[in-house]
Protein backbone atom coordinates (compact mmCIF):
# COMPACT_ATOMS: atom_id res chain seq x y z
CA UNK A 1 0.00 0.00 0.00
CA UNK A 2 1.36 3.43 -1.10
CA UNK A 3 0.97 6.33 1.69
CA UNK A 4 2.03 8.74 -0.23
CA UNK A 5 0.04 11.63 -1.05
CA UNK A 6 0.49 15.42 -2.19
CA UNK A 7 -1.03 18.17 -0.31
CA UNK A 8 -1.47 21.72 -1.91
CA UNK A 9 -2.40 24.89 -0.01
CA UNK A 10 -2.17 28.09 -1.11
CA UNK A 11 -1.23 30.75 1.09
CA UNK A 12 -0.27 34.38 0.60
CA UNK A 13 1.87 36.76 2.99
CA UNK A 14 1.64 40.49 1.05
CA UNK A 15 3.70 43.10 2.44
CA UNK A 16 1.81 46.36 2.09
CA UNK A 17 3.42 49.22 0.65
CA UNK A 18 4.69 51.16 -2.30
CA UNK A 19 3.12 50.24 -5.17
CA UNK A 20 0.30 48.14 -3.17
CA UNK A 21 -2.86 47.75 -4.77
CA UNK A 22 -5.69 50.12 -3.35
CA UNK A 23 -9.32 49.91 -4.21
CA UNK A 24 -10.62 53.30 -4.83
CA UNK A 25 -14.00 54.18 -4.40
CA UNK A 26 -15.18 54.81 -7.59
CA UNK A 27 -14.17 50.82 -8.24
CA UNK A 28 -16.41 49.82 -5.84
CA UNK A 29 -19.25 51.10 -7.22
CA UNK A 30 -23.10 50.93 -6.73
CA UNK A 31 -23.20 47.20 -5.75
CA UNK A 32 -24.16 46.88 -2.29
CA UNK A 33 -22.71 43.16 -2.18
CA UNK A 34 -19.22 44.88 -2.93
CA UNK A 35 -17.09 44.49 0.65
CA UNK A 36 -17.08 47.78 2.10
CA UNK A 37 -13.56 47.40 3.87
CA UNK A 38 -10.41 44.49 4.43
CA UNK A 39 -10.45 41.74 7.20
CA UNK A 40 -7.81 42.85 9.43
CA UNK A 41 -4.48 40.85 9.21
CA UNK A 42 -4.56 39.24 12.70
CA UNK A 43 -7.95 38.15 11.53
CA UNK A 44 -6.74 36.00 8.52
CA UNK A 45 -3.83 34.52 10.54
CA UNK A 46 -6.23 33.27 13.26
CA UNK A 47 -8.60 31.65 10.87
CA UNK A 48 -5.34 30.16 9.37
CA UNK A 49 -4.04 28.81 12.65
CA UNK A 50 -6.90 27.19 13.42
CA UNK A 51 -7.00 25.45 10.02
CA UNK A 52 -3.57 24.56 10.59
CA UNK A 53 -4.28 22.78 13.54
CA UNK A 54 -7.08 20.75 11.92
CA UNK A 55 -4.39 19.57 9.11
CA UNK A 56 -2.11 18.75 12.12
CA UNK A 57 -4.78 17.13 13.73
CA UNK A 58 -6.51 15.28 11.01
CA UNK A 59 -3.21 14.29 10.24
CA UNK A 60 -2.83 15.44 6.67
CA UNK A 61 0.45 17.36 7.56
CA UNK A 62 2.81 15.61 9.88
CA UNK A 63 4.26 18.97 11.44
CA UNK A 64 4.85 22.57 11.77
CA UNK A 65 7.93 22.05 9.04
CA UNK A 66 5.45 20.31 7.07
CA UNK A 67 3.45 23.34 6.81
CA UNK A 68 5.87 26.24 6.84
CA UNK A 69 7.50 24.35 3.50
CA UNK A 70 4.29 23.99 1.87
CA UNK A 71 2.82 27.69 3.15
CA UNK A 72 6.61 28.89 1.61
CA UNK A 73 7.54 30.96 5.02
CA UNK A 74 10.12 29.78 7.04
CA UNK A 75 9.50 27.73 10.66
CA UNK A 76 9.38 30.93 12.82
CA UNK A 77 6.98 32.40 11.21
CA UNK A 78 4.59 29.52 11.27
CA UNK A 79 5.14 29.07 15.17
CA UNK A 80 4.12 32.70 15.15
CA UNK A 81 1.06 32.06 13.37
CA UNK A 82 0.29 29.17 15.74
CA UNK A 83 0.74 31.06 18.84
CA UNK A 84 -2.49 32.70 18.19
CA UNK A 85 -3.98 29.10 19.22
CA UNK A 86 -2.44 29.64 22.46
CA UNK A 87 -4.74 32.60 23.42
CA UNK A 88 -7.92 32.78 25.81
CA UNK A 89 -11.07 31.01 23.87
CA UNK A 90 -12.52 34.91 24.37
CA UNK A 91 -9.59 36.40 22.78
CA UNK A 92 -9.40 34.59 19.58
CA UNK A 93 -12.82 34.89 19.52
CA UNK A 94 -12.80 38.27 19.36
CA UNK A 95 -9.90 38.27 16.99
CA UNK A 96 -12.17 36.11 14.24
CA UNK A 97 -15.08 38.82 14.66
CA UNK A 98 -13.22 41.96 14.28
CA UNK A 99 -15.00 44.13 12.41
CA UNK A 100 -13.54 44.69 8.80
CA UNK A 101 -11.28 47.97 8.82
CA UNK A 102 -12.21 51.00 6.67
CA UNK A 103 -9.14 52.98 6.09
CA UNK A 104 -6.00 53.13 7.90
CA UNK A 105 -4.04 50.66 10.30
CA UNK A 106 -5.32 47.55 11.93
CA UNK A 107 -6.02 47.97 15.21
CA UNK A 108 -3.93 44.90 16.25
CA UNK A 109 -0.98 43.65 14.90
CA UNK A 110 0.75 40.26 15.65
CA UNK A 111 3.76 41.14 16.97
CA UNK A 112 1.60 42.90 19.49
CA UNK A 113 0.13 39.79 20.14
CA UNK A 114 2.88 37.76 20.70
CA UNK A 115 3.56 38.36 24.20
CA UNK A 116 -0.07 38.01 25.31
CA UNK A 117 0.02 34.57 23.59
CA UNK A 118 3.04 33.41 25.16
CA UNK A 119 1.96 33.90 28.73
CA UNK A 120 0.38 30.97 30.38
CA UNK A 121 -2.30 32.29 32.33
CA UNK A 122 -5.66 33.46 30.58
CA UNK A 123 -6.57 36.05 33.41
CA UNK A 124 -3.37 37.90 32.77
CA UNK A 125 -3.72 37.20 28.78
CA UNK A 126 -7.21 38.86 29.59
CA UNK A 127 -6.04 42.36 31.33
CA UNK A 128 -2.56 42.28 28.88
CA UNK A 129 -6.09 42.28 25.80
CA UNK A 130 -8.15 44.76 27.15
CA UNK A 131 -5.07 47.17 28.04
CA UNK A 132 -4.16 46.58 24.02
CA UNK A 133 -7.44 47.56 22.75
CA UNK A 134 -8.43 50.27 25.29
CA UNK A 135 -5.23 51.72 23.92
CA UNK A 136 -6.49 51.54 20.86
CA UNK A 137 -9.78 52.62 21.18
CA UNK A 138 -8.15 55.62 22.97
CA UNK A 139 -6.31 56.34 20.06
CA UNK A 140 -9.30 56.23 17.82
CA UNK A 141 -11.41 58.23 20.08
CA UNK A 142 -8.58 60.74 20.40
CA UNK A 143 -8.39 60.39 23.93
CA UNK A 144 -5.28 60.13 26.09
CA UNK A 145 -6.03 56.27 28.44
Amino acid sequence: MNDEFKIEVAISFNRKGPGARRVASSEVGANNDAPSGRLPKVTKLMALAIRFEKLLAEGTVADYADLARLGHVSRARLTQIMNLRLLAPEIQEAILFTPEIQAGRDPVSLRQLQPIALTADWKKQRRMWRSLTDRHRSKVSGTSG
